[in-house]
Parts: C-alpha cells; sequence; structure tokens
C-alpha cells in the first residue's frame, strides 16, 4: 500500500514536472530561435546551418529553467494533494512525515544528476559544437546581403551599397569598399551590377565603374566597363573563438591544472580555438573559477529546493494561514534560486574563499534536513517540557 502511494504521488509529479518544462523551454526555444534569424538573413547562412545552431541551444535552456520548474512541480503537486485531503491517506496509513521527506529527498538527487549531466558534460559540448558550425560554415552569397538604401557590414573587412534594384534583378549605383590593411583600403563605384553564380563561387559582376585603391599613401584608380567582384574572404564579424562557456568541462579542468600547476592527471589538451581563456592572468582565473562554480555548484541546490517543497506539509490545510505559508514557502523556493544564480558573483581567483562559497548549498541542505527532522520527530508535550512530545 505504502509502494502504491509513493509512486502514484511521484507519477504526479514527474508527469507535471516533464510538461511544464517541455512547454516552457519550446516557448523560449522558439523566441531564441526568432533571434537567430540574423544567421540567414543578414549573415546570408543557409536553413540547415541555422536549424542545426538553435536545435543545439535547447539543452542550456532546460538547464537554465530546470531549478524553476523543478521547485514549482513539486511543491504545487504536495500542496494539491493536501487540499484535496489525499496526504491524510499517507498519515492515516502509519507513514511517518520524516520518512515523506526521505522519500523526496532521495529522488531530488536523481534529478541532481541529470543537472550535472546537463551543465557538466552536454551544454558545454553542445555550445562546443555550435561554435563549430559556425566556424566551418561559408556565407551562402544571396540578396539578403544587397538591400537597396542600406550598408551591410556583414562579411568580415566589406562593406555594401546599392542604391536601387531593378526588375530584372540588376543592382543599380553599387559601392562596395573592402579594407585590405590598416591603412589600405580599395573602393569599387559601378552603375549597374548583378549576383552571379559560376560552380560553387558567387561573384559581382559590374558593368561601367571605377575602384580606387590605397596603400600607404599613394592613391590609384582605374576604369572599367565590365569587372568581376569575387567575394574571396567568406569570413563575418562573428566571434569564432570559442567563450570559456563553450569549453568542455575536462579542458577548463585542464586548464585549472596547468594555471595551478596541481599536477594532476588530467589531459591537458586544449582546443586551438580555446587557448585564450586559459592565461595565468587573475582575472582569467576568476572566470575559470565562476563557470565551473556553475557547471558543478549550483546544481547542488536542487536537493535543498526539495527540501524547502517538504515544507507545505509542517502545518494541514485547516490551519487559518495554510494559504500564507504555502506563498511564504514559494517565495523562499524562489529567493534561494535567485542567490545560487547570484553567488556566482561571490566567486574570487583565491581557491579557499572560492571552497567558502561552494559549502553554501551543502550548509543550507543539512539546516533545512535537521530542521525538518526536528519538527517531525519530536513535538511539544505537557510533561517532560511543557509542550515536547514524541511521535
Amino acid at each position: 500500500m505504502k509502494k502504491i502511494l509513493y509512486r502514484n504521488i511521484l507519477n504526479d509529479c514527474i508527469l507535471f514536472f516533464l510538461i511544464a518544462i517541455i512547454s516552457s523551454s519550446i516557448i523560449i526555444w522558439v523566441f531564441q530561435a526568432v533571434n537567430y534569424l540574423d544567421l540567414i538573413i543578414e549573415d546570408g547562412r543557409d536553413f540547415t546551418l541555422y536549424l542545426k545552431y538553435t536545435l543545439l541551444s535547447y539543452p542550456k535552456i532546460i538547464s537554465k529553467l530546470l531549478p524553476f520548474v523543478f521547485f514549482f512541480s513539486f511543491t504545487y503537486v504536495i500542496s494539491k494533494y493536501e487540499v484535496n485531503n489525499e496526504l491524510i491517506i499517507f498519515w492515516n496509513i502509519g507513514i511517518n512525515k520524516i520518512n515523506f521527506v526521505n522519500f523526496f529527498f532521495k529522488f531530488s538527487f536523481l534529478i541532481l544528476i541529470m543537472q550535472l549531466i546537463l551543465t557538466v558534460y552536454l551544454v558545454p559540448n553542445f555550445q562546443d559544437h555550435s561554435r563549430k558550425l559556425i566556424r566551418e560554415s561559408e556565407i551562402t552569397m544571396g540578396e539578403t546581403l544587397f538591400k537597396p538604401k542600406k550598408f551591410n557590414d556583414t562579411i568580415k573587412n566589406l562593406t555594401i551599397y546599392i542604391e536601387e534594384k531593378d526588375q530584372d534583378n540588376f543592382f543599380k549605383n553599387v559601392y562596395l569598399k573592402k579594407d585590405t590593411d590598416k591603412n589600405s583600403f580599395q573602393i569599387t563605384f559601378a552603375k549597374k551590377g548583378n549576383l552571379v553564380s559560376r560552380g560553387n563561387q558567387q561573384f559581382l559582376e559590374l558593368y561601367d565603374g571605377e575602384t580606387i585603391n590605397k596603400k600607404g599613401n599613394q592613391i590609384s584608380n582605374f576604369s572599367f566597363s565590365k569587372s568581376d567582384f569575387y567575394f574571396i574572404d567568406n569570413d563575418t564579424g562573428i566571434f569564432k573563438v570559442n567563450k570559456l562557456s563553450e569549453m568542455p568541462t575536462l579542458e577548463i579542468m585542464g586548464c585549472l591544472n596547468n594555471i595551478l600547476k596541481l599536477g594532476f592527471n588530467i589531459s591537458n589538451k586544449v582546443n586551438e580555438n580555446s587557448k585564450h581563456n586559459c592565461s595565468k592572468s587573475p582575472n582569467a582565473l576568476k572566470d575559470i573559477y565562476e563557470e565551473l562554480y556553475q557547471r558543478i555548484v549550483i546544481p547542488l541546490y536542487l536537493p535543498l529546493l526539495m527540501l524547502i517543497s517538504q515544507l507545505i506539509i509542517i502545518k494541514s490545510k485547516e490551519y487559518k494561514n495554510y494559504s500564507k505559508i504555502k506563498i511564504l514557502i514559494f517565495l523562499l523556493g524562489f529567493f534561494i534560486i535567485i542567490f545560487s544564480e547570484a553567488s556566482v558573483k561571490l566567486v574570487e581567483s583565491n581557491f579557499s574563499q572560492n571552497i567558502k562559497i561552494a559549502i553554501f548549498p551543502l550548509s543550507f541542505i543539512l539546516l533545512f534536513y535537521f530542521y525538518l527532522y526536528y519538527i517531525f520527530r519530536y513535538r511539544f508535550s505537557s510533561k517532560i517540557f511543557p509542550k515536547w512530545k514524541l511521535i
């Protein structure tokens, strides 16, 4: 009987949790995907790349939403059981409230493991792969780069401007400025132009124009009746080297091992595009600690959130201030979530200081657990102490 009751309430919690996190994450993913449309509209990249890039951001969305949805789901379902008088069945068949707490507390470690898999492995690796897609992709030159009366500098070191586009898809009054060096550039004017494909290459076919070259203090120019302008350098202004958040956790640990000379047997191989994150400056060390804190320490607040959700069973729904207690519990949970995210700002470049911050969630877990143990194991009785009673 006890197993059936536990299974039913856990199934309800998990079902509500899955529905909430999937629906909310899809909504956020759609809004985020709209922002990524610039990859196609502005940069002229293909739809397949856009789709892959947006899908690779989904695990990160899940990891960010999970603490909020986890706490809300379990608190809501347990309070609903109380309101519907279903928790009375647990107490009437002899289930102790501390055993009830222990059941959900143990389950929270399963969610903790899932979150750690996301933050430590899946999210950084998916982010690294998405950056790799951008780094290795090429711009598919299209009409998105040639908008009338609008300067376009999507391609690195190149500015494009056209005055208008006629019915035959010819560009009129084309302006191109290409920066070839610090003090050197090339400016090309043409009365008419057309985007032409030849094999895998795309280029502008220009008519009746002039090219001005400046190299140092020397300026030269020549006129042409027809000229081809090739987009040899397809690089865009997108930051292509990896951010720290996109580095695999093992590489970050390797960086830390090298900087502090800890001597651990950790692979020191770091991606060429990530080496800039592994400098020995105090700021770089602080950034590494912050990243590891977000991936490893912040998920440890999940068991604490589960314990806070169990505060809902301290009082029954008949208690006159039960609604206020529920509100306070929700506010406390959301405060812990906000505090866990904000605590990353307390991280310093000093290792011993960071250890003190890292034990915050463990300290809070012990504090709340012993508080619940004390509440559910002992009551006030009129004999030994005027109000203490063992249950």
